[in-house]
């Protein structure tokens, strides 16, 4: 390891630790040792000491032993006039420094001082799960953290727009000279956020330690790793977080001290200026520390060093293409026109047609362009997409049909929201003014149904209608369809089918999880139901969807066979025996970590509550979502407590062996407001119409003991059945 290197990360971590040690002396003086701390919507109390020292700091004094720790972690600078070893020494410099980076935000926090302004501040699990899906799924292949500032603020634009075309997330800040990055970005008036794939996390180099927290809470979310397991945790992040950092401009002391923590976690540093290289040395995948001086090559030499898989579309479209866009917002000052919302009549349509009904590549347009449309104002869309395929047949219609609303969002400037006729669609002042036109959500749609549906769609047209009198009378056939449809799903059951689906997206973080999906039970994530398997399986037959035939029935009541649970066995490293896909008492499905809500059992009402991971707030089983998923994540098998899809509520075979609905306590207000609309129906069904009335929130409990006082006075009718436990 370069020794000018070394040096400078031992200085640095010899600082960092000072600091910390004296904001600590002052916070324990003027607050008291006594005084509570920690980081907003967290369940890992400080993450890098939580996961590498198996400590909870939850007040001031508890600060002193990784303090302490942290001073023991530094060693002697390297010495011109003798050589030693010193790679080790530097590693655990960094790792000083992260500990004591991260005691210092804390207590940041704890005097107000953070976030800092147009900054998010510490990184909340609630985020770090929200994004799961993205981070399996490969939407999301890799994250850059960058510290400091470009030379100018084109550049700075330039190198975060390439990250953004790879679908790399961005996290911006530090500074160079007093200028950061994040000043850069707002200077330039880009879009910032997480739906942007570009975080501004603060700008000074003690706020690099969020970038690196969030990495090493992957390990504990999703990993199913325990706190402590200091060799384990670093080690997922090399092989399973691909991350890595980069430095812009001047890198000082407390940057080199920074990045040897960041090496120490498997994430190398490439800089814009000209450091020492650190070659292969077994700690990070490839090099460790790297040069790039041409801007223009900065972002692919990233990608190499880390060894990150990524795919950018080339689409012919005059604007970039990624899923870093998905999230992108056009506001109404910005917009060039809009189709639908409450604007217009707009909807989007997919439907199988025989092969000589379709030519491959066709792209319609039915009506004016947008260049014929005033600037701000609304048309009228019709886009009706016509597939054909050996393979093709009509239950894939509607899961080619939800993907249009990705496919176009990927595109920059390009805004859309909802689907089948309730979309809103904006195109952007700059998207068009770089010639984007109608035909181009054409050669979106063609080029990504062949991208991803290639296996079984052989021939796709579009037809893109703009004329009000045709887009009323394709979007009449449109509703026919989609009513059709309805029926059919809504009809399917578990007995209706001799076929269930594995789902393995998640073991990328995940290596002990397994979903099984089944017509009545779509996978914990939301995101992936039956026919998303069966289509996966169709595309892919060797990929993570495989069908478990089931012919030997172990308990129908509780939802075991006999395929299952050698599935789950083999799947899951051997460390699950079985499982039941309708109790939560017993032998309970695993758990990722990427679950939109939770389940957990409330002995004392004789029933469960459901929290989703958007709640903040305190739960009557007297943890907080982020504490709960703690335990529940990782691959675990919890009986009591069990992630799930939100629409899993819904379902005929919702926790049956428990006793289905009728245990359902609790929930959040928000959550409440998600379910009316189809809550009654069901609770028509299991015999008591206004469940969802009896069901408390928070705005009436918080404690199990208000939840039972609030049951009782309404007659839940959890209270008076078989007891649980």
């Amino acid at each position: 390891m370069s020794k000018i290197i070394a040096s400078a990360a031992i200085r640095g971590a010899y600082e960092v630790v000072r600091q910390a040690e004296e904001f600590f002396n002052k916070a324990r003086t003027e607050k008291s040792e006594d005084t509570p701390i920690g980081f907003p919507d967290t369940a890992y109390y400080l993450p890098m000491a939580n996961a590498l020292l198996g400590l909870e700091a939850k007040t001031v004094g508890e600060l002193k032993p990784i303090l302490a720790h942290a001073r023991e972690l530094l060693g002697p600078e390297p010495k011109d006039a003798l050589w030693f070893p010193y790679l080790g020494t530097a590693l655990d410099a960094g790792i000083a420094t992260m500990l004591s980076e991260e005691i210092i935000m804390v207590l940041r926090y704890l005097y107000a001082q953070e976030p800092q302004p147009d900054c998010n501040g510490f990184f909340s699990d609630t985020i770090l799960r929200t994004l799961g899906i993205q981070l399996v799924d490969g939407r999301m292949p890799g994250f850059a953290a960058i510290l400091g500032a470009a030379p100018d603020s084109d550049t700075a634009v330039r190198i975060v727009r390439e990250f953004q075309k790879r679908s790399i997330m961005v996290f911006a800040g530090s500074s160079t000279n007093g200028v950061s990055i994040v000043d850069q970005l707002m200077e330039k008036k880009v879009q910032m956020g997480w739906d942007s794939y570009i975080v501004p996390y603060g700008r000074d180099t003690m706020s690099a330690i969020y970038p690196l927290s969030w990495a090493i809470r992957g390990a504990l979310t999703f990993g199913g790793l325990k706190a402590g397991q200091a060799r384990k945790c670093l080690e997922y992040c090399k092989n399973r977080v691909f991350a890595f950092g980069v430095t812009l401009g001047e890198v000082d002391d407390i940057k080199y001290a920074t990045g040897a923590g960041a090496i120490s976690m498997g994430f190398p540093i490439i800089a814009d200026t000209a450091i020492p290289e650190i070659k292969p040395t077994g700690i990070c995948t490839y090099e460790h520390v790297v040069h790039e001086l041409d801007h223009a090559a900065l972002v692919p030499r990233c990608i190499e060093i880390r060894g990150v898989k990524v795919s950018v579309s080339q689409i012919d479209i005059p604007v970039s293409y990624s899923a870093a866009f998905e999230g992108e917002r056009v506001r109404r000052e910005d917009t060039q026109v809009e189709f639908g919302g409450k604007y217009s009549t707009a909807f989007e349509f997919v439907h199988m047609k025989e092969m000589d009904q379709v030519e491959d590549g066709k792209i319609e347009l039915i009506g004016p362009d947008i260049d014929l449309a005033k600037v701000g104002s609304a048309m009228p869309l019709g886009i009706v997409v016509e597939v054909a395929g050996r393979a093709m047949h009509s239950d894939f219609e509607p899961l080619i049909e939800r993907k249009v609303h990705d496919f176009l969002n990927y595109a920059m400037g390009i805004f859309h929201m909802s689907q089948r006729d309730i979309i809103w669609v904006r195109v952007s002042k700059d998207a068009y003014a770089s010639g984007f036109r109608l035909k181009h959500f054409g050669t979106i749609i063609h080029a990504q149904i062949h991208n991803l549906y290639s296996k079984i769609v052989d021939k796709v047209q579009v037809k893109i209608i703009t004329e009000q009198a045709q887009v009323e009378a394709a979007l009449k056939d449109a509703r026919k369809t989609y009513a059709a449809r309805d029926e059919r799903i809504l009809g399917m059951t578990d007995e209706s089918v001799d076929v269930f689906y594995s789902c393995a997206l998640c073991q990328s973080f995940a290596p002990n999880h397994i979903c099984v999906i089944s017509p009545e039970r779509l996978g914990l994530c939301g995101a992936v139901s039956w026919l998303d398997g069966k289509v996966g399986y169709e595309i892919d037959p060797t990929g993570g969807n495989q069908p478990i035939k089931k012919t030997h029935t172990l308990d129908a009541n509780k939802g075991q066979w006999q395929e299952v649970n050698d599935l789950v066995y083999r799947s899951s490293n051997r460390t699950i025996e079985k499982v039941s896909l309708y109790s939560l008492m017993e032998d309970p499905m695993t758990s990722c970590g990427c679950f939109e809500c939770i389940l957990a059992l409330i002995p004392e009402a004789n029933g469960f509550m459901i929290v989703n991971r958007e709640f903040s707030g305190m739960t009557p089983c007297g943890m907080k979502f982020s504490t709960l998923a703690g335990s529940v994540g990782g691959g675990n098998q919890t009986p009591g407590f069990l992630g799930v899809g939100r629409l899993y509520v819904l379902s005929k075979k919702f926790i049956l062996a428990d006793g289905g609905l009728k245990r359902l306590l609790w929930m959040p207000k928000e959550l409440k407001e998600f379910y009316r609309e189809r809550f009654g129906k069901r609770a028509d069904e299991v015999g008591v119409p206004n469940l969802l009335d009896l069901i408390a929130d928070e705005t009436v409990a918080t404690t199990g003991e208000e939840l039972v006082e609030y049951l009782t006075k309404v007659g839940h009718p959890a209270l008076t059945m078989d007891a649980l436990l």
